[in-house]
């Protein structure tokens, strides 16, 4: 039986900076005299209403934040994500971090990643960062943490200056999160990578309802795997045990030589919709016209794609693993051990990559 882990304002004070009202960061120089000015981000829809909330959101900030937050695009600045909390990020994460910010600021900056994110569909999209943000704060409850954990340790970022026509990219993360949009000529080029993990994997109850991020895409993989013939499980069952993800962060451009496990093609039209759902898990976490592209390309290569696992059928055991890697398309499932709060003993951890559009293909 999942364990709920509520969060109260007793004992341990769990500061939830997505309850916007309850957290109210220091901000860490003073306002400049236009950080008031707030620009109109009520207009226009797609990549106009997407820049504008982007400026809306760096307007609320001082001269002095906006250095931090607005950099020049460049892939050396791209590829510094991680699933680490920053302290332990090496190299560490660019931007500005949310414990930078005042409550009107983190609001502007929420406002811009719930436009680009499914902001509909529970635990999954913006849902599934507030989840993430949730898990992290209760983390950072525990002793020793304060300084490492939580929602204030996430990192936003603009790689280029936001616009319609040129290349730019929107960046967050901190622990168990990279989210990375890259943006040209007024498209969305470059989806991924984009990395998902949570502790615990119990749900979370927090803001008036529960969280339970990852959940639905461990369940995906579970029923896949549960649909399979003896013959096709042996097919895709690995020798190797992973004990992580193989594409995690500062492994760029390692995906395997060699595709192994089961090819798609070989199994039935009931096991390919079980697969696409898997995927579409991930692709659809964003709000955006090129979605469906995307869906479209990775259903048209299903047939040349392939799924593999190690360990157990159940992936919610240690070093059990799951894989997706299709000419496009590589999603990978890992479930580690538990390390700070051992109730359950495991949780996820998860990437969504592409062959050809990691970084928008820069």
């Amino acid at each position: 039986m999942p364990v709920t882990i509520k969060i109260v304002k007793a004992g341990l004070l769990l500061q939830v900076c997505f309850l916007l009202v309850h957290c109210a960061p220091k901000v860490t120089s003073k306002a400049s005299k236009n950080s008031a000015v707030i620009v109109d981000s009520s207009h226009g829809v797609g990549i106009e209403k997407l820049v504008s909330l982007a400026n809306a959101f760096k307007s609320s900030l001082t001269a002095e934040q906006v250095k931090i937050l607005q950099l020049a695009w460049s892939k050396e600045d791209a590829v510094k994500w991680s699933n680490f909390p920053q302290a332990f990020s090496h190299p560490q994460r660019v931007g500005i971090s949310f414990s930078q910010l005042n409550v009107t600021q983190i609001k502007a900056a929420k406002e811009l990643l719930a436009y680009v994110l499914d902001d509909k569909t529970p635990n999954e999209g913006f849902d599934e960062t507030e989840g993430i943000l949730a898990a992290d704060n209760l983390v950072g409850t525990l002793p020793g943490r304060d300084k490492f954990f939580g929602s204030g340790n996430y990192y936003i970022a603009f790689l280029g200056a936001p616009s319609t026509t040129a290349l730019w990219e929107l960046q967050f993360g901190g622990h168990h999160l990279a989210f990375s949009n890259t943006y040209k000529d007024g498209k969305l080029i470059g989806m991924t990578p984009s990395f998902r993990g949570v502790e615990p994997m119990t749900p979370i109850e927090a803001n008036g309802r529960h969280y339970q991020p990852m959940e639905q895409e461990r369940l995906a993989f579970k029923n896949i795997l549960g649909a399979l013939t003896e013959n096709e499980l042996n097919t895709a069952k690995l020798s190797t045990t992973f004990s992580d993800i193989l594409l995690g962060p500062g492994k760029d451009n390692f995906f395997p030589s060699t595709k192994q496990g089961l090819r798609v093609r070989l199994l039935s039209k009931d096991k390919h919709d079980l697969i696409l759902k898997a995927i579409s898990l991930y692709v659809n976490d964003l709000k955006s016209a090129e979605v469906e592209n995307i869906l479209a390309t990775y259903m048209k290569e299903l047939p040349n794609t392939y799924i593999a696992f190690s360990g157990s059928k159940t992936l919610d055991s240690i070093n059990d693993y799951f894989r997706i890697d299709g000419p496009g398309g590589w999603i990978e499932y890992s479930t580690q051990p538990s390390r700070d709060i051992k109730t359950p003993p495991t949780h996820p951890h998860s990437i969504w990559r592409d062959h050809r559009r990691d970084y928008g293909g820069q």
